[in-house]
C-alpha cells in the first residue's frame, strides 16, 4: 500500500469509527499473546476516547480482571482484582437489560441505580463479551470513562469493539494465555484468602514416646478444599503470585490466636520459610508471644541464600525464648546443611527414615546415628510420620524420645483449656 493510500485509509477509519486494518496489524506485532492483548486494549481505548479499558474472565461468579489499559487504578480496577458479577454491568449487558453502550450511566434508568456506577464513578460504559474456543462467553471487553460520551452511540462503535473482542478471543485462547489466566485465578484466590483471613488451623500433637504425654502441638494451616486441593497447593500458589510471605504470616497469626487454648506446659510450633522468617513483620509477630513456649520450624518452601543473615535473625528470636527446629533430617543435603549452619534446638527425623524402620536395617542404622548426633549437639529429636505400632516400638528401642504421626494422633482441634499459659 502506497503512503498516500495509507494516510487515506487512516482518515477514513477515523471518520467512520472503524478499526484501521493497518493500525490493528501494527498493534499485533511482534507476536506475543500477553503483549498483544494489552496493545489491543490500548487501541480500543484510544480510538474510542475512553479513559480505561480492561479484559476480564468469568470465574466462580466473579469478573476477574486479566489486563488493563489507562489509569485503571484511579477507578479502583487493577489486574487480578475481582468484581462480583451479580452487581456488574456485564451481567446486565448479557441478559439484555443494559445495552452494550451506555453513553451516560448517571442518567440511564438502570445503570444509575447500580452501586458500581457510584463506586467506580462510571460516566459512560461499553462492554461486549468475548468467546472461548467452545463458543461460550468466557469474559468481557469493557471500556469506561468518568464522563458521559454521547458520541459513542452508534452501530459503528459497536461493530468496532466487537471486532476487537474477536481478536482478543483469539489471543486469550492461546495455550500460554490459558496457563497465565489459570495462574491469575490462583493469585486471585490467594488474595481472597488474605482479605477474608480464610485460614483455619489444625494441631498435631508431639508425643513423648516413653509415656505418651503430649509435649507440643504443631499448627498446620487448612484451606477451603474448593479453592486449594491441599495446603501445599495454597502456599505454592501464594509463592508464585508474590504473596508467599503474606500467607505464611497470616497462618502464623491464626495459630497464635489459639495460644490461650494450648495446654499448660506445652509448646506451640509454627512453620515458616527462611524468606518469611527474615520478614520484619513476621519477626515482630513472633516477638510479641516469644515468652509463651513458641517453636518455629524452618520449612523448605524457599532456599536459604544467606545463612549469616538467617542465623542472626534466629539468634535474636532464640534469645527472646523461641525454639527452632529443622525439618526432614535424613532426606537430603539441604536439611543437614541447615543443621550445620543454624544449630537447631529440635531436629525432625524425616518420614522417609521412619517408614518401615522396624524392618529395614539401613533405616534403623541411620535413625540410630541421628539419635547420637542430636544428643551430641544438645538437640531434641522428633520422629515424623509414625503410622504403625512396630515403627513406634522400634524407634523407642533406638532411643528416639519424641514422635508425631497418625498412629499417635491425627491433626485436630486443641483440647479444652485446662489452665492459664505460663
Amino acid at each position: 500500500m502506497k503512503q498516500e493510500e495509507q494516510a487515506s485509509c487512516r482518515r477514513q477509519c477515523i471518520k467512520t469509527e472503524r478499526a484501521c486494518p493497518m493500525t490493528v496489524s501494527a498493534a499485533l506485532k511482534p507476536w506475543s499473546a500477553g503483549a498483544d492483548v494489552e496493545r489491543l486494549l490500548n487501541l480500543v481505548r484510544q480510538h474510542l476516547g475512553m479513559e480505561v479499558a480492561w479484559i476480564s474472565t468469568f470465574t466462580d461468579g466473579q469478573q476477574l480482571v486479566h489486563a488493563t489499559s489507562g489509569d485503571a487504578a484511579a477507578i479502583g480496577v487493577s489486574r487480578g482484582s475481582g468484581v462480583d458479577l451479580e452487581g456488574s454491568f456485564c451481567t446486565r449487558v448479557m441478559s439484555g437489560s443494559l445495552p452494550a453502550i451506555v453513553t451516560d450511566a448517571r442518567r440511564h434508568p438502570i445503570a444509575r441505580d447500580l452501586p458500581l456506577t457510584r463506586q467506580l464513578e462510571i460516566g459512560s460504559y461499553i462492554g461486549v463479551p468475548w468467546q472461548g474456543r467452545h463458543g461460550r462467553t468466557a469474559g468481557m471487553l469493557c471500556c469506561v470513562s468518568r464522563y458521559p460520551r454521547p458520541q459513542l452511540d452508534g452501530l459503528l462503535t459497536l461493530q468496532f469493539i466487537k471486532f476487537v473482542a474477536e481478536l482478543v478471543s483469539d489471543h486469550m485462547d492461546h495455550p500460554l494465555m490459558e496457563q497465565h489466566r489459570a495462574e491469575e485465578r490462583l493469585a486471585h484466590q490467594v488474595r481472597q484468602v488474605l482479605q477474608t483471613r480464610a485460614v483455619s488451623m489444625a494441631f498435631q500433637p508431639v508425643i513423648r514416646l516413653s509415656d505418651s504425654a503430649v509435649v507440643a502441638y504443631e499448627a498446620l494451616a487448612r484451606f477451603d478444599p474448593t479453592d486449594f486441593a491441599s495446603p501445599d497447593k495454597a502456599f505454592a500458589a501464594a509463592s508464585q503470585s508474590g504473596l508467599g510471605i503474606d500467607l505464611e504470616h497470616l497462618a502464623v497469626q491464626r495459630a497464635f490466636e489459639q495460644l490461650p487454648r494450648v495446654p499448660q506446659g506445652c509448646w506451640l510450633g509454627v512453620n515458616l520459610s527462611a524468606e518469611a522468617l527474615l520478614c520484619p513483620r513476621v519477626q515482630q509477630t513472633i516477638r510479641q508471644v516469644a515468652d509463651q513456649r513458641i517453636g518455629v520450624e524452618l520449612t523448605e518452601h524457599t532456599q536459604v541464600t544467606d545463612y549469616p543473615q538467617l542465623s542472626r535473625a534466629i539468634r535474636r528470636l532464640r534469645e527472646a525464648g523461641v525454639q527452632f527446629s529443622i525439618d526432614d533430617a535424613g532426606a537430603g543435603f539441604a536439611s543437614f546443611n541447615h543443621i550445620l549452619q543454624l544449630q537447631p534446638d529440635v531436629i525432625k527425623l524425616d518420614i522417609s527414615l521412619v517408614r518401615d524402620v522396624d524392618s529395614d536395617q539401613v533405616r534403623a542404622a541411620l535413625a540410630r546415628s541421628l539419635v547420637s548426633f542430636a544428643a551430641d549437639i544438645g538437640a531434641a529429636l522428633i520422629a515424623e510420620g509414625i503410622e504403625t505400632r512396630d515403627e513406634y516400638d522400634r524407634l523407642l528401642d533406638l532411643g528416639v524420645r519424641y514422635g508425631q504421626g497418625f498412629f499417635l494422633a491425627r491433626p485436630a482441634g486443641l483440647p479444652p483449656s485446662s489452665g492459664s499459659r505460663p
